[in-house]
């Protein structure tokens, strides 16, 4: 009861907070001077702390896209509902590469409908309790697997919690921690690896350089992506938890998975599995969706037409290669599934609705998130944050680079996109330092490529945030209450690490010192846990 007090009166604050914000800027404003100003911050400000507040999702960013286009608009009532739904949701709705990730998580459902449905997941579990023993080597398992597959982070996502949800679920890993660990080793592990569409994309930005080069030299200095993975893995062997996280274990342990009683994905697809599956039912199809979205990214780029497999990686569409290459993986996988007499044709297409269905809670804040982030960008958020870096950058230089860390966090965290900030912020940086000082220059684009991943890593807007909490199939507001403090400990960390970069300019110096901050930290956790 007393619960439910506090979320009522906290929410009726930040609702009498919106509403005075929202009244003071139509008195203030008009259409034309929120511009490039702090107001484009605004909306995303209004959607994360309502999201937070009231553990509510779609409200919170619906909420966040009508204030973002009341302001731009200028408070026309007339034209904001036009702006929302004309403007923003079927805009976004109808680009081709959001659609491609929409139709990519689709089929990524019904695949994993179709290895449920097959028995191949639960085989794979029965055969992975053999094999792992302990919640420890569960939880390095799945690191391991995220750590391997880094070649797109929605890939990953997916992925990866299709084939460690039964693992972790027999040895009692909370589905938060799951979704921890998933999104954990999705963008942190895609920003520090050469191939990758996101070492495409930061090559990209890189004008007058050899983006890969630089990218490739960054990643020494890519201390939140390094400490990330490092966090992972010491918080599994040390058996250490903190924060709402903590409870979440806890919970796991005597049997409760969720501990909040939300379950916005089917959580009982894998019940109706086929006894007489075998591993290979989820392995063959895993395999054959690696190589065929892979071999689909490189398509995009131009590599079956000469291109060499650096630039054709350079030059992918990550979403238009996913669809395709999943496409050609799903229908490898009924083929297998005929093939061994598994299914009948009829049962796998009664797959894709259950697919479908699956991903809707994804699809529709994913839907929200794209509309929000266009809002932003009308009203020229970036260009807002993008004078104050410029406007600083010549008094704090030993500090550019943990201001800009700062300022990425910050910006990937409103907006919700990490690729976002990779185009407004590493172009600046390249200008500021290129002819001046090369390797401040590399030590300031990881700041830029670290800050972008810890933002986004931490936002409840976030592309990757939102298919972590769909591959673990786990509330998304438990999944970012839970990840929330581990991700800050490791930003915390790694702004002190840039501070000692800016000074020392060297990584050996820098990174391990920012390793034994971490593993003090957890290790002064653990004590304080077992005293109490």
């Amino acid at each position: 009861m007393r619960k439910n007090k506090r979320k009522i009166y906290s929410t009726a604050i930040a609702a009498a907070v919106i509403v005075i914000v929202m009244i003071l800027a139509a008195c203030t404003t008009t259409a034309d001077s929120v511009q490039a100003t702090f107001w484009g911050l605004v909306p995303p400000i209004i959607a994360i702390g309502l999201a937070l507040l009231t553990k509510e999702v779609y409200s919170s960013l619906f909420i966040g896209i009508l204030a973002g286009a009341l302001l731009y608009t200028g408070f026309n009532v007339e034209d904001t509902v036009n702006h929302v739904f004309s403007g923003g949701i079927v805009t976004v709705l109808s680009d081709t590469g959001n659609l491609g990730i929409l139709v990519f998580l689709v089929i990524l459902g019904t695949m994993v409908s179709l290895m449920n449905k097959a028995g191949g997941s639960a085989a794979f579990g029965r055969w992975a309790s053999r094999k792992i023993k302990t919640r420890v080597g569960a939880q390095l398992a799945t690191v391991v697997l995220g750590v391997l597959i880094f070649i797109d982070d929605y890939f990953n996502c997916l992925t990866v919690g299709s084939v460690m949800r039964p693992v972790t679920d027999k040895h009692h890993v909370s589905r938060a921690k799951l979704a921890y660990l998933i999104d954990a080793t999705a963008a942190p592990v895609c920003i520090i690896a050469p191939i990758s569409s996101w070492a495409a994309a930061v090559s990209g930005f890189v004008e007058g350089e050899d983006g890969l080069a630089l990218f490739i030299q960054a990643i020494p200095f890519n201390f939140y992506a390094l400490l990330t993975i490092a966090m992972m893995i010491g918080l599994a062997m040390m058996k250490v938890d903190f924060g709402p996280m903590a409870l979440h274990e806890r919970n796991a342990l005597k049997g409760d998975l969720f501990t909040t009683p939300e379950r916005p994905y089917d959580t009982d697809g894998a019940k109706d599995d086929n006894p007489n599956g075998s591993v290979i039912d989820l392995l063959i199809p895993i395999v054959c969706l690696i190589v065929c979205c892979v071999g689909g990214m490189l398509y995009t780029g131009g590599f079956f037409s000469g291109t060499g497999l650096a630039e054709a990686f350079a030059g992918s569409n990550a979403s238009v290669g996913l669809m395709l290459g999943s496409f050609f993986a799903l229908v490898i996988t009924i083929v297998l599934f005929l093939i061994r007499r598994v299914m009948t044709f009829g049962k796998c297409m009664n797959c894709l609705p259950e697919g479908f269905k699956a991903m809707v809670p994804a699809i529709l804040i994913l839907t929200f998130a794209w509309t929000l982030k266009s809002m932003t960008d009308d009203l020229a958020a970036g260009a807002f944050v993008a004078e104050i870096v410029k406007n600083s950058a010549a008094g704090f230089m030993n500090f550019l680079p943990a201001v800009i860390f700062l300022i990425g966090c910050l910006l990937s965290f409103a907006t919700g996109t990490s690729w976002g900030t990779f185009g407004i912020l590493i172009p600046i940086v390249v200008e500021a330092f290129q002819h001046s000082d090369h390797q401040m220059m590399i030590i300031a684009i990881s700041a830029c490529m670290a800050g972008a991943v810890c933002g986004d890593h931490c936002s409840p807007i976030s592309d990757t945030t939102i298919m972590s909490s769909a591959g673990a199939q786990c509330s998304h507001v438990n999944h970012v209450a839970t990840q929330l403090p581990y991700a800050l400990v490791a930003a915390a960390i790694s702004f002190v690490c840039y501070i000692a970069a800016g000074f020392t300019k060297s990584a050996l110096v820098s990174l391990p010192f920012g390793l034994i901050v971490l593993f003090l930290i957890l290790f002064l956790i653990r004590k304080r846990q077992r005293r109490g």
